[in-house]
């Protein structure tokens, strides 16, 4: 039944269907808080920045955002940047949670939750094998996609 609706509202809204039908989409249609906090992160650092786009398989938000760091303190230097550059601009977080243990920090924004991790944490976790229905989102080379990539695949 769901499907029907889907293709219903395509075929009511032509124009809000942009995204291809591939397993990506591309970081132009992302709002512009999600790329605020990606600018942030790439200021302290972040590795291998992955966008996942859940609007066609999840209710409770938009996009996760998920960064690395290296260690503990970095993991909490991330999450502070992202936390003061949207609060700056008039977003703060609706929660955070984990930033005391810095294993994996979540910072809530209602449209798009950005997830902080240690990487033997995300690792762990795998947010992306989990949410693996997701598109995931063609991020520009300016936010360390391509070198965090390659460094993924040497560890």
């Amino acid at each position: 039944m769901k499907q029907n609706s889907t293709v219903k509202e395509q075929s009511l809204h032509p124009q809000t269907n942009l995204r291809s039908t591939a397993h990506s989409a591309v970081a132009e249609q992302l709002d512009e808080r999600v790329l605020q906090a990606l600018h942030a992160a790439s200021e302290k650092k972040a590795l291998d920045p992955v966008v996942l786009d859940l609007r066609e398989i999840a209710s409770f938000t938009d996009y996760f955002v998920i960064l690395s760091g290296a260690n503990e303190r970095q993991v909490q230097a991330i999450s502070d940047e992202i936390y003061e550059h949207l609060k700056k601009s008039g977003h703060a977080a609706a929660r955070v949670e984990g930033y005391k243990t810095a294993e994996w920090i979540l910072l809530d924004y209602g449209d798009f939750v950005v997830h902080v991790f240690e990487q033997k944490a995300r690792r762990f976790y795998d947010l992306e094998r989990l949410w693996r229905e997701s598109k995931r989102v063609q991020l520009p080379p300016e936010f360390g996609a391509d070198s965090a990539s390659s460094l993924r695949r040497e560890s």
